[in-house]
């Protein structure tokens, strides 16, 4: 297989963005690709959404705990800012020593940082960037990374190094002000392909309006409401086994690996005749 490919998935919360990220790892794995699943949200659900076992993903290491591993690799303790410590740690044996196997697919749990003022610069935060930069810039598999509301794991030359970053819209102000934000970021960051995946449509007045709000982000597709998901979730099944759901995420799929076939400067035109009739109702 060559190159693999890093697509990073953005949104606010309770927008479908981790069962996009968990549906395009399947989809990759099935197309013969290594894959890594990256959650690098506080509220981690990638486990679930993959369809691990409920034992096996409460035992999943979240690397930002690992005291010991953290102070041996930094050469501070966790928590301790304003020291001195190594901004680039050894990170790249972590994959294959943290992660868990889910139908073919390496998932890792990145966590969260206890820290008051987790947001400065820390052992915790050294590590996790350096380990986002390797998989992003030195592994050769597709990496998904299922991002928090931001994109705060990912440093400027890391940025760069994305294939693209797709953000998730959902009906709402508080989505479209979060998916903003994210593009807004972005940019500053030169994430060079950024693309738009609206979800929970009904529509097509309701599409209009949406596309409207993020006019220059090109439109990958749509996914529509899937009460088969509410059941599937509450049976802790894996997203990916939702049949109407993955109809409509692989052409968003098949789009993105045929950007990256041809390399164009934009992940898909947006251009509303690129739109398949059964995205959403009429």
């Amino acid at each position: 297989m060559s190159k693999g490919i890093k697509i990073a998935v953005s949104g606010k919360g309770g927008v479908g963005k981790t069962t996009l990220a968990a549906a395009l790892a399947k989809l990759y794995k099935d197309a013969g690709y290594r894959v890594i699943a990256v959650d690098a949200d506080p509220d981690a659900n990638l486990a679930a959404a993959l369809g691990a076992d409920a034992t096996a993903a409460a035992s999943i290491a979240s690397i930002a705990q690992l005291r010991d591993e953290i102070a041996e690799r930094t050469g501070a303790e966790p928590g301790s800012g304003g020291g001195f410590f190594s901004i680039n740690p050894k990170v790249d044996d972590i994959p294959e020593k943290y992660h868990l196997d889910v139908d073919g697919i390496k998932l890792m749990v990145l966590g969260t940082i206890d820290t008051p003022g987790a947001g400065c610069i820390c052992p915790e935060s050294a590590l996790l960037r350096r380990l986002v930069s390797h998989l992003v810039i030195e592994r050769d598999e597709a990496v998904i990374l299922d991002m928090e509301a931001g994109i705060e794991h990912l440093g400027r030359a890391t940025a760069q190094a994305v294939d693209l970053l797709i953000v998730v819209l959902e009906p709402g102000q508080r989505s479209v002000q979060t998916a903003n934000k994210i593009n807004d970021l972005a940019k500053g960051l030169g994430i060079p392909h950024i693309g738009l995946v609206i979800n929970k449509v009904s529509d097509q007045s309701q599409l209009a309006q949406l596309k409207e709000s993020l006019p220059e982000l090109p439109l990958l597709g749509t996914i529509g409401f899937h009460p088969e998901m509410v059941v599937i979730d509450m049976a802790g099944g894996a997203a990916w086994s939702a049949t109407d759901l993955m109809e409509q995420v692989k052409p968003i799929w098949e789009r993105v690996e045929e950007s990256k076939r041809t390399q164009s400067t934009d992940c898909v035109p947006n251009d509303p005749t690129t739109q398949r009739p059964n995205d959403v109702a009429p």
